[in-house]
């Protein structure tokens, strides 16, 4: 037995919905990025060149992103799904660590938040691409 498409829903269903879904995922993402960045300058104790290093190796994915995020990419959005996994990962292994749990527990919050906002935006996004071409 085939199964009916679902219909999609209507633009004006999908509008407020992309626009803060958008919006959440922007400002998770720049809140990401200034975390890691507070947190290697103010908090790790990690000698100078090395300190550098490990940042540029942790914002590199983030910058690669930033683009297609601040463009309202949707394949941007769908990528970024893949990747703050890699911060998610971090964040609860830091949250173990009783001098990192703070730092931990927020870096898994905002990918978490990230995550969401980001797939709903594709999700949305998709649909309303879809529903403006004429697909009911």
């Amino acid at each position: 037995m085939a199964k009916t498409p679902k219909p999609l829903p209507s633009l004006e269903w999908l509008k407020p919905r992309l626009s803060i879904s958008r919006a959440l995922s922007l400002l998770s993402f720049l809140a990401l990025a200034a975390l890691l960045l507070a947190w290697h300058l103010l908090f790790a104790e990690i000698p100078g060149k090395l300190l550098w290093a490990i940042l540029a190796m942790q914002l590199a994915p983030l910058l690669l992103l930033a683009p297609g995020l601040i463009l309202g990419n949707a394949r941007a959005h769908a990528w970024t799904c893949f990747v703050v996994n890699l911060y998610f990962i971090q964040g609860v292994l830091a949250a173990f660590d009783p001098s990192k749990a703070l730092y931990g527990w927020l870096l898994t919050l905002l990918s978490l938040s990230l995550f969401c906002a980001a797939l709903m935006f594709t999700r949305w996004r998709f649909q309303y691409e879809r529903k403006l071409a004429g697909e009911s």
